[in-house]
C-alpha cells in the first residue's frame, strides 16, 4: 500500500479547502441550513462547476472526473471539516453509484450528465431508520429492512399504466429537495417478494415530501410519502437491489469515516486554539498538564481514525470489508473531540449557539443514521466470523 497521495489528490484537497474557507464559515453554515433546501444552492453550483465535486466518481463519458473512492473520501474529509451542508453524500456518494451500476444505458445517459454538472440532485429513500442495515453496515443487507414484503416500507404494483408505488420512507437524506428519488420497494407479492429500485421524479403526482426537524441541521432529512406514485424501475426488473446496496456500503462507510475525521480534526484545532488563549490563574489553561493530557488523547484518537479511514478508502477496490470498522472508529473520535471541545470551552461551550455544538450534533446524528458504533463493530465481527457465526450486538 502506497500511503502517499498523488499531486492530483493533493490539489483536490487544497482547492476544496480554499473554496470552503471562503464560502462556508460558521455563519454561512447556519444560514444555509435555514434555507428551504437545507443547503446553499449557489455553493453547490460552485462546487460542481469549479471543482466537479458532484461528478467526481462518474466516468468522463457522462461529464464526470472518473476518480476513485479515495478522491471521494478526501473530498468528504474537507466537507466534514467545514460541516458543509451539501447534497454531496445523498447525490454523489449514495445515488450516483447506484445509477451507474444498475441503470440501463439509456437511463445513465439521461441522468448522469445532470448529476455530474450539479443540475440534478438525487436521494436514496430507504424506509424507516434502516439505512445502515440496507448498506450492510449494521446488519445483513439481505434482511427485511425494506418492509418485509407484507406491510411497511414501500410496495410496488404493476398495472396497465406501468409501476406504481405506495408507502412511506422516513429520514431520507435531502429527500425534501432532491430532483430525483431512488426508492427501494417490494414487488411480486409476499410469495415472490423481491426488492427493486425505482426512479421517481421529485415533482411526481401523489408524492408528498416533508422536511423533518433533525438533531443535526447540517444533515437535512425528509419524510417521503408515496400515494400510487408512477415510477420506473432502475435497470432490469428481475434484479434484486439488495446485493448492490450491500456492495455500496463499503465505499459509503469510507467516505463517511473520512468526513467524520475531518470534522473531528477541525474540532480539535478549534479547542487547541481556544485553550491557548483563555487564561486562568494568570496563565493559559492549555499550559495545565491535565488539559494537555486530554487533548493528547483526542489527537491520538483522530490520527488513528484518519489512518483507518484512509485504509478503508484504499481497501474498497480490493474487496476488504473494513469500512464499518473505520466508520465506527471515526464516529467515536468525532464524538470524543466534540465532547472535549465543549467541556474545555467552559461556560460558553455549553451554549447551543456555540460552533462546537455543530460538531457534537454531527457525531450524534451520524450514529443515529448509520450506527450506533457498537452495532457497526458487531456487524464487522459477524462478517469476519469472530464468534463462530453467532450473531452479536443485537
Amino acid at each position: 500500500m502506497d500511503t502517499r497521495f498523488t499531486d492530483e489528490q493533493d490539489e483536490i484537497r487544497r482547492a476544496l479547502r480554499e473554496l470552503l474557507n471562503k464560502r462556508c464559515g460558521t455563519e454561512d453554515v447556519r444560514a444555509a441550513v435555514d434555507r428551504p433546501e437545507g443547503h446553499d444552492p449557489a455553493l453547490w453550483t460552485a462546487l460542481g462547476e469549479q471543482l466537479g465535486l458532484s461528478g467526481l466518481a462518474l466516468p468522463e463519458a457522462y461529464g464526470g472526473a472518473g476518480c476513485s473512492v479515495t478522491e471521494i473520501a478526501l473530498a468528504a474529509e474537507e466537507l466534514g471539516r467545514a460541516l458543509a451542508p451539501t447534497p454531496f453524500l445523498a447525490t454523489a456518494v449514495l445515488a450516483a453509484p447506484l445509477l451507474l451500476s444498475l441503470g440501463t444505458a439509456a437511463q445513465r445517459a439521461e441522468l448522469l450528465p445532470g448529476i455530474a454538472e450539479g443540475r440534478l440532485t438525487a436521494a436514496l429513500a430507504v424506509p424507516g431508520t434502516r439505512l445502515g442495515t440496507a448498506l450492510a453496515l449494521t446488519g445483513p443487507g439481505d434482511g427485511d429492512w425494506a418492509g418485509g414484503g407484507r406491510a411497511g416500507g414501500v410496495q410496488a404494483r404493476h398495472g396497465g399504466d406501468g409501476w406504481q408505488l405506495y408507502g412511506e420512507a422516513d429520514q431520507v437524506l435531502d429527500g425534501h429537495s432532491a430532483g430525483l428519488l431512488l426508492v427501494p420497494a417490494h414487488a411480486g407479492g409476499y410469495a415472490r417478494s423481491r426488492v427493486l429500485l425505482f426512479l421517481v421524479a421529485g415533482d411526481a403526482d401523489g408524492l408528498v415530501r416533508t422536511r423533518r426537524t433533525t438533531l443535526d441541521q447540517t444533515r437535512p432529512q425528509a419524510r417521503v410519502q408515496l400515494r400510487h406514485v408512477a415510477a420506473r424501475p432502475l435497470g432490469d426488473e428481475d434484479t434484486d437491489v439488495r446485493p448492490a446496496l450491500a456492495a455500496l456500503g463499503e465505499s459509503v462507510a469510507a467516505a463517511l469515516a473520512c468526513e467524520a475525521v475531518g470534522a473531528a480534526d477541525r474540532a480539535l484545532e478549534r479547542t487547541v486554539e481556544y485553550v491557548g488563549q483563555r487564561e486562568q490563574f494568570g496563565r493559559p489553561i492549555g499550559s495545565f498538564q491535565a488539559v494537555k493530557h486530554r487533548l493528547a488523547d483526542v489527537h491520538v484518537a483522530v490520527r488513528a481514525a484518519r489512518s483507518a479511514a484512509y485504509y478503508a478508502a484504499w481497501a474498497t477496490t480490493r474487496g476488504e470489508p473494513v469500512g464499518g470498522l473505520a466508520l465506527a472508529q471515526a464516529l467515536e473520535a468525532l464524538r470524543t473531540a466534540a465532547a472535549e471541545g465543549i467541556q474545555l470551552h467552559g461556560g460558553i461551550g455549553f451554549t447551543w449557539e456555540h460552533e462546537a455544538h455543530l460538531s457534537f450534533k454531527r457525531a450524534a446524528g451520524d450514529e443515529l443514521l448509520f450506527g450506533p458504533v457498537h452495532r457497526l463493530r458487531a456487524r464487522a465481527a459477524d462478517a469476519a466470523g469472530l464468534f463462530g457465526g453467532r450473531e452479536v450486538g443485537a
